[in-house]
C-alpha cells in the first residue's frame, strides 16, 4: 500500500527561476524545467551574478557529506509555504538529497536527512542572509554545526528534579517521625 501524495502549491514565479513566462507556461512544466536545470551542478537559480556562486556552495556541501539543492526564486510568492512544496517536489525527485529554496524574503526545506527542527533553524538564517549565495553557505554551516542536546539535557534535569523531590519528601516524612518519637506527649508548655 502506498502512501497517498498531499497536494503541492508550485507557485507562478517559479518559471523566471528557469526563464520562462509564468503567463503562458504552466508551473508544472517549469518544476520539470528546475528539476533538469537541478541535474547539471544542484542548482537552478535565475542566471545572474548573485547566483554565479551557488554551484560551489553545492560543492562544498557535498565535502561535508550533504547532498544540496538549491533552487532560487527571484520574487517571493504570496506566502512562504509554496517554497516548501517546491522542496517537497525537488526531494521526491532526488531522494536523499537536502533542498534549499529561496526567494528574497523566505525559504523553504526538505530533506530526509535532517530533522524539521534543524532545517526551521537553517531556513531562518538563510532568509536573513542578502545575497543567494550567501544564504546557502550559512544554511549549510547551521546544518554542519554541532548543536547542544537538548533533549538528553531535559530528560536528565526532569530526573534530577523528581529524585530531589521524593529525597526531600523522605527526609520530611523521617523528621516527623523523629521528632515526635523525641517528644513526650504533653510536655509542651
Amino acid at each position: 500500500m502506498t502512501t497517498p501524495q498531499v497536494p503541492l502549491f508550485i507557485p507562478s514565479q517559479v518559471c523566471e527561476t528557469v526563464g520562462k513566462d509564468p503567463a503562458t507556461t504552466a508551473p508544472d512544466v517549469c518544476m520539470g524545467l528546475v528539476q533538469a536545470d537541478l541535474r547539471d551542478d544542484g542548482t537552478s537559480a535565475p542566471d545572474v551574478p548573485a547566483n554565479a556562486g551557488l554551484p560551489a556552495v553545492v560543492a562544498d556541501a557535498k565535502q561535508k557529506g550533504i547532498d544540496l539543492k538549491i533552487v532560487v526564486l527571484d520574487q517571493n510568492p504570496g506566502i512562504d509555504t509554496p517554497l516548501r512544496d517546491v522542496a517537497t517536489e525537488v526531494g521526491r525527485e532526488f531522494p536523499g538529497s537536502t533542498v534549499l529554496v529561496l526567494s528574497p524574503s523566505f525559504a523553504g526545506t526538505y530533506s530526509p536527512t535532517f530533522d524539521r527542527v534543524t532545517l526551521e533553524a537553517g531556513q531562518d538564517i538563510a532568509k536573513v542572509s542578502g545575497s543567494p549565495v550567501v544564504a546557502s553557505q550559512n544554511f549549510v554551516t547551521e546544518l554542519t554545526t554541532p548543536h547542544f542536546p537538548w533533549t538528553p539535557f531535559t530528560i536528565v534535569l526532569v530526573l534530577g528534579v523528581a529524585v530531589a523531590a521524593v529525597a526531600t519528601r523522605l527526609l520530611q516524612v523521617r523528621g516527623r517521625k523523629a521528632a515526635t518519637g523525641k517528644s513526650p506527649a504533653g510536655a509542651d508548655s
